[in-house]
């Protein structure tokens, strides 16, 4: 039995999806690309040319979200569907496009180069809870026109693991489509087994650029999965209430799906967010704040009444230091992500309300996602009887340590964290040098990276990948790529 949270009663799921289908009709969605316009026409919509909206009749989006697929894999660089998206499969990822790192000697948030990004990558490979790479930081050495696909670059280079990235603009979006190809074996087999999932993000309120627009129709056409990642923020960009914000991410999502179905249906895409509150005092965006967990929950939760692959962005923390408030703030909110049955939760690492990444804070966020998974992963009946047979010949005494069935199911039972978790004596902590958690994860982190062995790359593949980007970054203005080390 796998434990689960719903926040909403069936009847509110309905009213949810009632009130979305109506802000389709009025006010409608302002989409800005001409061609996606055009396409809903076709479809049925009302379309006012002059601004841009457009009034999706109920019936229209319906039928679209009919072709939606209810599961999909991702797919590791050997071909092997490891992701599953769909039903309630959970999943995690690195969180992406930080700008900052922390560095764990000085605690400073620094600007955000590759080596950076290359020792995130190197870190959530070696870290069996990440199930998935991310395009985690921006390299700021590089320039912004092919900074999404210098990103996608690194991690192809060093990672086996399937990927979540996204794109920036039109033109580099093809480009990593091609870069994917490479490794899948064409731009068809890329398609049947993607290795990649791409975010695109409507703006709030309901307005679909005419990027995000394209972005939707590209990837649909190249049958790529689509990741909508749709950011409600409640109080300014959103209604105050989280179930308006819920509405709104609603109408958002169901808006790009019929679009994206629309240019071909059938192709894989996901209700996914970054929704939050809105900090009144501080004017900031709290990604680790329980009510915005709660919107994440409670939209999964409507997107599954549908049949739709899931993501969302929680396990990160609003701190700046890995320190208590981040522990706490996404050790609850992964949780609480996984109880809901998401499928792919994306932010750990993260602080400073999603700007700054630390392998660090990766390592120890590992450790709650472990937790969360075993959580999830519920009781089981393991034995003939609970616990009578265990209990035959103790004759009162403690000795269930000496039983074969106890050596043979504690590891099935208990999940083992790694040193990162102290759970020795105080007097082994203090003959071990009284260590905290941040500076045990700087060592374990540090272990990792010198564990670390680049997974193995066919040359003709790594030639291929090298010469395009080599070409790319030319067209950009680069006269030679970054150097990045050995690794």
């Amino acid at each position: 039995m796998q434990p689960k949270i719903d926040l909403l009663s069936n009847e509110l799921v309905e009213r949810v999806l009632d009130e979305a289908f109506q802000l389709l009709v009025r006010p409608g969605v302002k989409v800005q690309a001409p061609e996606a316009r055009e396409l809903l026409a076709q479809a049925g919509a009302h379309v006012d040319e002059a601004q841009e909206v457009v009034h999706i009749p109920e019936a229209v989006a319906r039928q679209a979200l009919e072709t939606v697929p209810h599961e999909f894999f991702l797919h590791n660089r050997a071909g092997d569907p490891v992701v599953r998206y769909g039903g309630d499969a959970v999943h995690f990822d690195p969180g992406s496009s930080g700008v900052h790192v922390l560095d764990p000697d000085t605690l400073d948030h620094k600007p955000s180069y590759g080596p950076d990004l290359v020792r995130v990558i190197q870190v959530a490979e070696m870290l069996p809870q990440y199930n998935a790479q991310s395009t985690a930081i921006v390299c700021g050495e590089v320039p912004k026109a092919i900074g999404d696909l210098y990103r996608l670059y690194l991690v192809l280079l060093h990672s086996a693991k399937p990927i979540v990235t996204g794109a920036f603009s039109t033109r580099t979006t093809q480009a990593m489509f091609d870069m994917l190809a490479i490794f899948a074996g064409g731009r068809e087999e890329l398609a049947e087994k993607p290795l990649a999932v791409f975010d695109v993000c409507p703006s709030p309120p309901m307005i679909w650029s005419e990027f995000g627009a394209q972005n939707l129709m590209d990837l649909a056409r190249a049958g790529v999965p689509a990741q909508i990642v749709s950011m409600p923020l409640a109080g300014a960009g959103a209604p105050v209430t989280l179930l308006g914000a819920v509405v709104q991410h609603a109408a958002e999502c169901i808006s790009g799906m019929t679009i994206h179905q629309l240019a071909q249906p059938g192709s894989p895409i996901v209700w996914g967010g970054a929704p939050a509150v809105f900090d009144m005092r501080q004017g900031t965006t709290p990604m680790g704040a329980v009510e915005t967990a709660m919107i994440d929950a409670a939209y999964a939760q409507v997107g599954k009444s549908m049949g739709f692959p899931t993501h969302t962005y929680l396990g990160a923390s609003d701190a700046k230091l890995v320190d208590a408030q981040a522990g706490m703030e996404s050790g609850v909110t992964a949780t609480i992500g996984a109880l809901a049955g998401i499928n792919m939760i994306s932010g750990a690492g993260m602080l400073d309300f999603l700007a700054c990444q630390s392998p660090e804070k990766l390592v120890v966020d590992a450790e709650a996602i472990a937790m969360a998974q075993r959580l999830v992963d519920g009781m089981h009946v393991h034995t003939e009887t609970l616990a009578t047979a265990m209990f035959e010949g103790i004759n009162f005494k403690a000795d269930f340590l000496k039983q074969k069935i106890t050596r043979k199911l504690f590891p099935k039972e208990q999940y083992l964290p790694s040193a990162v978790i102290d759970r020795g004596s105080i007097r082994a902590w203090e003959a071990g040098g009284r260590t905290d958690t941040f500076q045990r994860a700087r060592a374990r982190a540090a272990e990792l990276l010198a564990a670390y062995e680049r997974p193995p790359l066919p040359a003709e593949q790594e030639r291929q990948l090298r010469t395009m980007v080599e070409r790319l970054a030319r067209e950009a203005g680069m006269d030679t790529l970054p150097a990045i080390g050995s690794g």
